[in-house]
């Protein structure tokens, strides 16, 4: 082993410890504030307790409430109420919930079918934490039937109208050279707004979470690292190198993926309608996602318009981008989970605008010869208002 070598380690083991010295005073800092209080000898007034209901399950007879304490100490449940009556109840493992900690609360209550409910569940410091079941419905059963069912559902909303919306591939590709442009820039309008009402419905769920999990922190991790990643990747491929044909598949192939990722969270909310039994909403939501996501297609295929990517690549960029469709319906229909909701949407937002930035990319290469402002800016636009209109029968 050469003197410099050496040296270079013990410089690496001398520049670790003067990284952790700060850290380790911190710490002993954070610790001696802990145990003096600052000096201050002070009281809460009030406990700080936070208890959030996740998901509940109803079958014939009975009421499972999964809760999860969000509070920044233990916290044990004293008594449970529905509707003005103090009613039993078991916890699982038990009454007392440690900090993140969750437990099921089995209630032996025999609702009637349509009928709202309203739960407050007390603590032993008489905090009071209310859940409301607007609509008392049987919870679908993880059964044979039901996964079929969701199945269907993601056919319908995701899978069906993307390829219908491929199926325009030998029409379109007898458009001319401006209409092309025009194509790709409204395609960069229809994921604009996908990516704002995905970080919309993102920020919405967001308000739904426990505070300490920090709902619009995760949206920010879930969309900028997707970003990056994906840029990270891009710029790879293009170093290695590869013809115009192979970068514009690459994009075709990252539209699908990020439009993979918004139907993913389509998925999770009409899942999640039919989970508490707002049947109407479902069958809404599925409706309106079926009329939007047509568009989605020719998103895919603005790309390769000019290629000939083969009906085997077409139908796997179908797949990718309706598929997650069926994946969202059977978490929601199932398992609805406000903080994967919270991670997926995220991601899509990230994926959805780093396309953006790539179709931008395309299209500057392919006006730089010759310029055309208004036709990228009316297809901009186009895309953008094909998306509200198309939204006035879903929201």
């Amino acid at each position: 082993m050469t003197q410099k070598s050496v040296e270079s380690k013990s410089l690496t083991l001398r520049t670790l410890i003067l990284l952790l010295i700060p850290v380790l005073l911190l710490a002993g800092v954070i610790a001696l504030f802990l145990k003096t209080g600052g000096g201050l000898n002070l009281q809460s007034a009030a406990p700080v307790e936070e208890l959030e209901v996740e998901r509940y399950v109803l079958e014939r007879g009975s009421i499972e409430l999964h809760v999860r304490n969000a509070g920044p100490e233990e916290l044990t449940i004293s008594q449970v109420v529905v509707n003005s009556a103090v009613v039993r109840y078991t916890i699982e493992p038990g009454a007392t919930i440690p900090r993140l900690g969750t437990a099921v609360i089995h209630l032996d209550y025999p609702w009637s079918y349509a009928e709202a409910y309203s739960i407050t569940i007390f603590s032993t410091n008489a905090i009071a934490f209310d859940v409301e079941i607007p609509v008392a419905f049987e919870t679908p059963k993880t059964d044979a039937g039901t996964f079929w069912a969701f199945t269907l559902i993601g056919l319908y909303v995701g899978v069906i109208p993307v390829f219908l919306g491929i199926f325009w591939f030998p029409a379109l590709r007898q458009l001319g050279r401006r209409a092309m442009i025009f194509l790709m820039a409204a395609t960069a309008g229809l994921l604009v707004f996908l990516g704002l009402d995905t970080l919309f419905e993102a920020f919405e769920a967001a308000a739904e979470v426990p505070s300490i999990f920090q709902g619009v922190g995760l949206i920010g991790i879930g969309s900028v690292a997707t970003f990056l990643l994906l840029d990270a990747i891009s710029r790879q491929q293009s170093q290695v190198g590869g013809s115009e044909t192979s970068r514009r598949l690459a994009v075709a192939l990252m539209i699908s993926i990020g439009i993979g990722l918004h139907n993913l969270g389509e998925g999770l909310a009409i899942g999640a309608a039919y989970n508490v039994g707002e049947i109407a909403l479902g069958t809404f939501l599925v409706v309106g996602f079926i009329i939007q996501n047509i568009t989605e297609g020719l998103g895919i295929i603005a790309p390769v318009l000019r290629d000939k990517p083969g009906i085997g690549r077409l139908g796997m960029m179908g797949l990718i981008g309706g598929g997650p469709a069926i994946l969202g319906a059977w978490i929601g229909g199932f398992a609805p989970s406000p903080f994967l909701a919270i991670l997926f949407l995220g991601i899509g937002a990230g994926a959805i605008f780093e396309v953006v930035y790539e179709i931008s990319k395309l299209i500057g290469k392919d006006t730089a010869k010759q310029s055309m402002p208004f036709v990228v800016f009316s297809g901009v636009l186009a895309g953008m208002l094909i998306l509200w209109i198309t939204g006035l029968l879903i929201k």
